[in-house]
This record gives C-alpha cells, sequence and structure tokens, in this order.
C-alpha cells in the first residue's frame, strides 16, 4: 500500500464505529446485519460506515444469496503498522540526539 492511502486509512479507522468493526472482524467474518446489532443506528447509516472502511481497503465483502458478509482485510493496517514503526524510529533518534546534547550541556555547566 503506498503512503497516499495511509489518510484514508487513518479517516476510516478515526471514528469509534469503523474502529470497533475492525476490531470485531479481527475475530473473524461477520454478516452485515450481527456487526450492526452492535450499534444503536439505522441500518443504512451503518452500511455507509462499512462503505467507508471498504473504499479504504480495510474490509472485502461477498454475497451469498441476500447476505453480505465481511471480511477484515490486513494489507492497510500493516502498511499503518510500518508508518507507525518507522515514526517511532524517527522520534527516538531525534530524542536520543536531544538527551546528548542536554548531556553536553550539563557536563559543560559543571565544569
Amino acid at each position: 500500500m503506498a503512503t497516499t492511502a495511509l489518510p484514508e486509512v487513518f479517516k476510516a479507522l478515526a471514528d469509534p464505529t469503523r474502529l470497533a468493526v475492525v476490531e470485531r472482524l479481527g475475530a473473524g467474518p461477520a454478516s452485515m446485519s450481527d456487526l450492526a446489532g452492535a450499534f444503536p443506528m439505522a441500518l443504512p447509516s451503518f452500511a455507509q460506515h462499512l462503505g467507508v472502511l471498504e473504499r479504504a481497503g480495510l474490509v472485502t465483502s461477498t454475497k451469498t444469496g441476500r447476505v453480505r458478509t465481511y471480511r477484515l482485510a490486513p494489507r492497510p493496517l500493516d502498511a499503518v503498522g510500518g508508518w507507525l514503526s518507522a515514526q517511532r524510529r524517527l522520534w527516538e533518534r531525534r530524542l536520543d540526539q536531544m538527551d546528548a546534547f542536554l548531556l553536553t550541556l550539563k557536563d559543560q555547566d559543571l565544569s
């Protein structure tokens, strides 16, 4: 997944309902009605949330008869994890540099 797609993934995960759906789908596939049952909203509103998740690539769906089943698509989450790891390494390096700088200042004050 390209980093240009990351904003859509973060946008999709920023909503508590969509985040809860992703967490639920981590346990396994579920139908739209099973997923919607946990939320106090009309089915068309809930379907919009699933559409956002699908467009972000976080879930896939299949339809068998009248039942639409959703599954977690973990690839975008792997991309988010990679991006977050890179950011963490960057900030840890910067903090280490700042720590080293502050220690040199402290050593200079003691001299």
